[in-house]
């Protein structure tokens, strides 16, 4: 029988007292890995229980035979025992041919009194080798995929609707350019917000600003402003505050932002549908922000947009020190903007 399913569905399952014997959660997005292992970590035994019956392991540490060693045993004054192997890419044995024969065949006969749970973090497994084979067809098996940026939006207005609260456009996207796709950031962030009311209320940019820590006037989203507007005297006051404040305002961010900005003014050029609606469409964007862009897109022409791409690029890479290593962060974003706007 093939195991593969959501992270929601295991989540529903684990929340009605559900658990299987084997969990293995793995790929590239780990904030369901952490979300799956941390709920099982947290509820599967109370606390009395724990002491006894609940093993937390990391994979530079346990080899494999080590970690069914623990698996095999039975719980104590417990219905069941809990092993939780962390960093399970790690496991130094994971791969080789020992250390997969022992896994396979605890897989086909485990202990039904332990949960055992695998977190496979920012991998998966070889999909031809038989243990792939033998995971998805006797473990509950998560495969994350790194989610889309333009699919953000909608998975942070989930999350907060969730959490039993409300959050406006401009809010949501404040978040979505600041934070980006790392989703166990943008929750930390939220929670961050929604700490501060016990009573249900709407997330607004005021609150973002304020709780998050974004300056009102120098921040991501006012720079992507300035230079859509091609207001070269407020772009420099932003680069200015940044290079003043490195920590709340890291380069790489914000270099990601402008290639992101630029290469929609690309699509908006390419797009045939320059209405509104066509525009929002083509850009997987809210309605509400396309204004900006159609502006953006009169006050750069094509040939323009295209060299801005290439100079975002090569700032890039002088950011990570592989061009022009002696430029400081500050230098580099100021270079960078006047070679945007001329």
């Amino acid at each position: 029988m093939n195991m593969a399913v959501s992270a929601e569905s295991i989540l529903s399952d684990l929340k009605k007292n559900k658990y299987a014997p084997v969990y293995f959660l793995q790929g590239e997005e780990p904030y369901f890995i952490d979300l799956i292992s941390d709920f099982i970590e947290s509820n599967a035994l109370n606390e009395s229980e724990k002491g006894f019956n609940q093993v937390v392991m990391y994979g530079k540490d346990a080899e494999i035979n080590k970690i069914l060693t623990n698996a095999r045993r039975y719980p104590m004054m417990s219905d069941r025992q809990v092993v939780i192997v962390k960093e399970a890419q790690e496991i130094p044995d994971i791969n080789k041919e020992e250390g997969i024969a022992l896994l396979e065949s605890y897989l086909k006969t485990p202990l039904p009194s332990t949960i055992l749970v695998f977190a496979h973090k920012y991998k998966t497994l070889d999909g031809r080798k038989s243990l792939a084979k033998t995971v998805k067809e006797k473990a509950v098996l998560l495969t994350t995929k790194k989610i889309y940026d333009s699919a953000i939006p909608d998975w942070i207005s989930s999350y907060v609707k969730n959490k039993g609260f409300d959050i406006d456009i401009k809010a949501t996207q404040m978040l979505t350019d600041f934070i980006g796709n790392n989703l166990s950031s943008l929750a930390n962030e939220i929670n961050k917000i929604l700490i501060n009311f016990k009573e249900k209320t709407t997330i607004d940019a005021a609150m973002v600003q304020k709780f998050v820590g974004i300056s009102k006037e120098y921040n991501v989203f006012e720079l992507q402003r300035a230079l859509g507007t091609r207001d070269l005297v407020k772009a420099n006051q932003i680069v200015n505050y940044f290079e003043a404040n490195p920590k709340n305002n890291p380069i790489i961010p914000v270099i990601a932002l402008m290639f992101s900005f630029y290469s929609k003014l690309l699509m908006v050029h390419h797009s045939k549908d320059k209405s509104d609606k066509g525009i929002a469409a083509a850009l997987k964007l809210n309605p509400y922000f396309v204004k900006e862009y159609l502006l953006a897109a009169r006050n750069y022409p094509i040939h323009k947009v295209i060299d801005n791409i290439h100079h975002v690029k090569r700032a890039d890479l002088q950011s990570k020190g592989i061009d022009s290593p002696s430029m400081g962060e500050g230098q580099i974003l100021r270079e960078l903007v006047y070679k945007l706007m001329h």
